[in-house]
């Protein structure tokens, strides 16, 4: 049987999926990438593999796909590493500087500036260093890692999944694992199994986990990344997606 290839988000929010596939004998059975999200979602449409943990985006640009999980990157309310960070408040922003490892994330800022905020910033996608600004008036999305410990650093902070939440009254999906062609059942079971074991055994992985005095990784993969794809989370999936078409 040839290997299925799979592409998964590096980030630390996939860590208890990692820990699962790695501890299981599904590891055996594919060829593992690890990549950020940009380029998870680019390798799942150029078919270089068979199944991504991908920004839901993303998802719009494959001309067949399917939910191949029961588990997800979600959260329920505050995320706590998807972030607008700015100098004055969202209203008074004139330049939104997008994420370049990022897809949904910035589909989603545009979402909410649009519908949730009610403001048009201009956007700008290769801002030089996007993460800098001297100019107040000019905030930036950021996520994953690189937003651990930086919520003090700036006096306006808006968490992206809580902001959906307050809009939509959902939970936000962020990646879900997707197929761009159909998968055996088989397989897509015991891939199943082993994400499961990794969620079951977190508490081994943190004992691996380099801990942090600035963020609380233990909350964070705990409580504010929420890895069932519930019914909740694939409805915000499919409401983002209108969203996104509707911009």
């Amino acid at each position: 049987m040839n290997k299925i290839r799979i592409s998964a988000v590096s980030y630390t929010n996939t860590k208890p999926f990692l820990y699962g596939i790695q501890h299981t004998d599904i590891i055996n059975k594919i060829d593992l990438s690890l990549d950020i999200p940009a380029d998870c979602a680019q390798k799942l449409i150029d078919d270089v593999v068979d199944i991504g943990l991908i920004p839901v985006a993303a998802a719009l640009s494959l001309p067949q796909w399917e939910i191949v999980s029961d588990y997800c990157i979600g959260a329920v309310g505050a995320v706590n590493s998807v972030f607008i960070f700015s100098n004055s408040d969202i209203k008074d922003v004139t330049t939104i500087q997008l994420d370049p490892q990022s897809r949904s994330s910035n589909n989603l800022a545009r979402v909410l500036l649009k519908n949730h905020w009610l403001v048009n910033p201009k956007q700008v996608s290769n801002a030089p260093d996007y993460a800098q600004s001297a100019d107040e008036k000019t905030a930036f999305v950021q996520i994953g890692d690189r937003t651990f410990g930086k919520k003090q650093q700036y006096k306006y902070v808006y968490d992206l999944a809580e902001e959906w939440q307050k809009m939509t009254g959902l939970p936000f999906t962020f990646a879900a694992w997707i197929a761009n062609k159909p998968i055996p059942q088989d397989f897509m079971d015991e891939f199943n199994e082993s994400l499961k074991y990794g969620l079951d055994h977190r508490e081994d992985l943190f004992k691996q986990l380099p801990m942090r005095d600035d963020f609380d990784l233990i909350d964070y993969l705990m409580v504010k990344i929420d890895y069932d794809l519930t019914a909740d989370k694939k409805k915000a999936l499919y409401l983002f997606h209108d969203y996104i078409k509707a911009l």
